[in-house]
């Protein structure tokens, strides 16, 4: 079948992303995408925030294709778009199949095929995706797809239908390598430099389940990994055919097993592979001799979620980490000549304007070479969006604010304003020193930091609109659209 997977357009996280010239690709359609090929499927890919695409121009260039079946991929910020989308689709084409996926209508998968789904693929997308297009080619509509696991779609009576959980894809190397050839490969780009960047994937699953973080509860709570043999062989291909030497990881947490970094390692080394590459940690994973087999084999940037400045707060976000590992890894990395970048979360519903304060110095003190900073976003899905709700602490019910910079809900003590302007404060403090200035200018890094500095200002920093001191007013909820969907029973 001739299929188009489109990930989709969303005006506000187009806008934020672009406007720091940061542009991943969505690696999880092109596995998908992989997988249909190898069954001998005709797929397309459509990245419509890369490519700039408009909700009108993405539904045109999807159609040009004459697709049997549209997947579209959808996180919360562009879940709207995803909507407009499928409306228009649908305009156009009432008879074409839509499937949708990803984080957001996993969790309200109802809310999706009220607004233009026809099926909705929940969790892990490969296996399901791959299953349902094949029923759609063997029946169409003539019977229910009941025992296609990991799916929700509507019946004859409109009734909504839930079939039984797809199990977790175990032996990941048993997927193949994702399509990158369906990618515009050189649109992928870092602070808008001309530079090639492989994006890889070593594993999914998140065994902590941190409250903010939809990861563990989309991909699952346990942690799979692929061979470091199969990482490392695809990453020479990919650096050698795109002709770059610069890879990022795109795991939450790379160094989870210290014998596997070992492995890794020494694959890297055993094919003579000259690689530069960034990765994510969690700061009680890593030791000192992790950190200096890592530089060896390439690593220049690590990331850590650091999140808060204490240990309550830690503790109580899930995270189980502490405040002592968090100094240790980031004077670790600095030994062994890792530069660090650190997230920090502001506004928890607990929290206080001073603890947001104190969680902006604690950032500058700590010493990481570079810090995000986002505001506590309740995502659906996860226990952070149930205690929001339950507390009436969600003021801000369109998700094309849920962007972790727009805040969406007040805390206990602090207000939506008071958020978005310790955000403001946060981005200012950090960048605008003058011992972080001069160390950049050090490295001969100036020209890069005045520039992400002046779009970020004019992006998010500046504006009171941006920073949620101007975001639309609290509406009254639309129940049946943004309700998480209740559990049924499998049938």
């Amino acid at each position: 079948m001739r299929v188009v997977l489109i990930s989709s357009p969303g005006l506000r996280q187009l806008e934020i992303y672009q406007s720091i010239g940061v542009r991943a690709p969505p690696l999880g359609l092109a596995y998908i995408a992989s997988v249909l090929e190898e069954a001998g499927h005709k797929v397309s890919i459509i990245d419509a925030s890369t490519l700039g695409l408009s909700v009108e121009e993405t539904a045109k260039m999807a159609l040009s294709n004459k697709p049997d079946i549209i997947g579209i991929s959808a996180v919360t910020p562009t879940a709207k778009g995803a909507y407009s989308l499928a409306k228009i689709i649908k305009e156009k084409d009432p008879t074409l199949k839509i499937v949708m996926g990803g984080p957001h209508v996993s969790f309200l998968y109802t809310e999706a095929l009220t607004n233009g789904a026809d099926y909705v693929v929940i969790g892990e997308g490969e296996r399901t995706t791959l299953e349902l297009i094949e029923f759609i080619e063997s029946f169409g509509d003539s019977i229910e797809p009941v025992n296609v696991k990991g799916l929700a779609y509507r019946d004859k009576d409109g009734q909504v239908k839930l079939t039984a959980p797809r199990p977790l894809i175990r032996d990941l190397d048993s997927l193949p390598e994702p399509a990158r050839h369906l990618l515009p490969m050189d649109k992928y780009t870092l602070f808008d430099k001309p530079i090639k960047i492989i994006h890889v994937m070593a594993s999914r699953g998140c065994p902590y389940g941190c409250i903010y973080c939809s990861t563990s509860y989309f991909w699952g709570r346990r942690y799979r990994i692929r061979s470091p043999s199969k990482v490392a062989e695809e990453v020479e291909r990919n650096t050698e055919k795109y002709r770059t030497n610069i890879v990022v990881f795109s795991d939450d947490e790379l160094t989870l097993l210290p014998q596997w970094v070992d492995s890794f390692v020494n694959e890297i080394k055993s094919r003579g592979l000259d690689i530069t590459f960034t990765c994510g940690s969690r700061v009680s994973s890593v030791s000192k001799e992790m950190l200096i087999k890592l530089k060896r084999a390439g690593c220049t940037t690590i990331y850590y979620g650091i999140e808060s400045y204490k240990d309550e707060d830690i503790e109580k976000i899930g995270k189980r980490i502490t405040i002592s590992q968090v100094i240790k890894a980031v004077s670790w990395s600095k030994e062994a000549g890792i530069e660090t970048a650190g997230s920090f979360i502001l506004g928890f519903p607990w929290q206080t304007v001073e603890d947001m304060e104190k969680t902006i110095r604690f950032s500058i003190k700590l010493g990481v070479d570079y810090a995000q900073y986002t505001v506590a976003t309740p995502y659906p899905g996860t226990p952070l969006y149930r205690m929001a709700k339950e507390n009436g602490l969600i003021e801000i019910y369109d998700w094309d604010y849920y962007t972790t910079v727009y805040p969406v809900m007040r805390g206990f003590s602090f207000t939506r304003e008071e958020a978005g302007k310790m955000l403001k404060k946060a981005y200012r403090s950090f960048y605008l020193r003058p011992t972080f200035i001069i160390s950049q200018v050090r490295k001969g890094r100036l020209r890069t930091l005045l520039d992400i500095v002046a779009r970020a200002l004019k992006s998010y920093l500046s504006h009171s609109e941006e920073t949620g001191t101007n975001t639309p007013k609290p509406k009254k909820r639309n129940k049946r659209e943004f309700d998480i969907a209740a559990p049924q029973k499998a049938r």
